[in-house]
């Protein structure tokens, strides 16, 4: 059990010595900001004192890892986090920058023996880094107020803007601008963000997925299955294949066809009211109480949608559904082990070498490592090779692909290399933002190598012995 200290009181110890190793000149100010609410300085007390500084997490944390700085630590983030909730500091675009460098991995969260809630202190850090403005600029402010508060608050904005992608790609007007040449004319940066551009599925999960799905054996659940935002756009054939899997597997399906986003993306960047926002609309949109489980697919979206109840803890027309809501929401994986996977045919099954990359969400978020390989293994004919280093990120941590993409590319490329060194064909990542990340790597390298979904090697698995109608 961590230390208890009295708010304020002076840190002594491993505690300072954390905090000593800082550059504390960089994050000091000297006058005092106008009033306002702080995300850290009204936060549980207990969530901020809980780190021992013990320093087991540091082998565990990427950033720290490579820089071996102990500001870009747990443990150094976190002594930052409470001098703010002390009164000792204020925040600063130091601490901010800090903060945006943390991939969010949660890598620390399974490696703390306090059990340091520490994806509940870096959320409310960020959104104490947003709420101070030390960040804020013109081109900062058009970026987020486009994305967070405009394009992913609403579903059909983001379908309009899917479909106007979509046509873009398949006029062919992308590859007509890659080569005129025309692109060089842009900073790099921006070269290496058009060259990120994901295909856009040529059918979104509205298109693919009837709103009720029958069971196709006798029903024993009715479940709900969450499309997601950029998931629909960019793996919408994931959404198929879970609905797919679901209905062999004795489940009743629904799946709304516009759905909201479930507002990871603006709590992870420091936008809590909008999340909080998006909470309220999925429980209105999926009433807890008509479903034995709400499928996510997504191991961002699921490490999210799990703790609605901590998001929602001061409003009490909702609170009661946010923690129903919180015992049924399942990763695919953890629910298809819960009920039992109906075995896919072996006939037919081709032979295939599979390695798994953990989504850091899955594995340290949600703690969900066994259940991903029970999937796979059902599978006939697959192989699976284990990857070392598999829980460790690879790059793409929400949008920190786009937003720090030196410290990205050197995880991607770490895990690739371990990818290459299994030599196996495929490999199996449960997380849209892995996926995408390891799609443009492998391509990068010129590699031959798929990267797929579990359940999509598991749809698949079912499909080969069915006659084409």
């Amino acid at each position: 059990m961590a230390p208890q200290f009295p708010r304020g009181a002076t840190m002594t110890g491993a505690s300072l010595g954390a905090c000593e190793k800082i550059d504390m000149s960089t994050t000091a100010t000297t006058a005092a900001p106008a009033a306002r609410h702080s995300h850290l300085k009204d936060l549980d007390y207990s969530v901020v004192q809980q780190c021992m500084h013990c320093g087991l997490c540091l082998p565990t944390c990427p950033t720290y890892d490579a820089t071996k700085l102990e500001r870009n630590s747990p443990r150094g983030r976190i002594s930052l986090m409470r001098a703010i909730a002390d009164d000792r500091l204020e925040p600063t675009a130091a601490f901010a920058e800090e903060m945006y460098f943390c991939l969010g991995c949660l890598a620390c969260m399974t490696a703390c023996p306090a059990g340091v809630n520490y994806a509940e202190l870096f959320e409310h850090a960020r959104a104490e880094a947003e709420a101070s403005g030390v960040l804020q600029s013109a081109r900062r402010g058009a970026i987020r107020g486009f994305t967070l508060r405009w394009l992913f608050m609403e579903p059909h904005r983001l379908l309009l803007f899917g479909f106007g992608l979509r046509l873009y790609q398949q006029l062919g007007l992308e590859n007509a601008v890659r080569q005129s040449g025309v692109l060089r004319l842009l900073p790099r940066r921006l070269r290496e963000l058009e060259a990120m551009t994901p295909p856009v599925q040529a059918r979104f999960s509205a298109e693919l997925i009837a709103p009720l799905t029958p069971s196709r054996t006798p029903r024993r659940y009715r479940v709900a299955v969450l499309t997601g935002c950029a998931q629909d756009l960019i793996f919408s054939d994931v959404n198929r294949d879970t609905v797919e899997v679901l209905a062999r597997n004795g489940c009743e399906v629904v799946t709304p066809p516009a759905q909201y986003c479930c507002g990871s993306l603006h709590a992870h960047n420091g936008e809590w009211e909008l999340a909080q926002q998006l909470a309220r609309k999925q429980l209105e949109q999926f009433p807890p109480d008509q479903f034995d489980a709400i499928i996510t697919n997504a191991a961002g979206c699921g490490s999210h949608l799990k703790h609605y109840a901590k998001l929602l803890a001061d409003d009490p027309a909702y609170l009661a559904r946010a923690h129903e809501w919180d015992a049924k929401v399942k990763d695919i994986h953890e629910w298809l082990a819960h009920i039992g996977i109906v075995p896919p045919p072996a006939a037919g099954a081709p032979s295939q070498s599979v390695t798994y990359h953990e989504a850091c969400h899955l594995c340290h978020g949600q703690k969900i490592t066994a259940q991903p390989r029970q999937v796979l293994r059902a599978i006939p004919g697959l192989r699976l090779v284990e990857l070392f280093e598999s829980t460790w990120c690879c790059g793409s941590a929400g949008i920190y692909n786009l937003i720090q993409p030196k410290m990205a590319t050197e995880l991607l490329d770490r895990k690739l290399d371990h990818i290459q060194t299994t030599q196996a064909t495929v490999v199996a990542t449960g997380n849209p933002g892995c996926l995408l990340q390891l799609i443009n790597g492998a391509r990068r390298r010129g590699l031959e190598l798929r990267v797929a979904h579990p359940v999509t090697l598991l749809a698949e698995a079912y499909r080969r012995t069915e006659i084409p109608g």
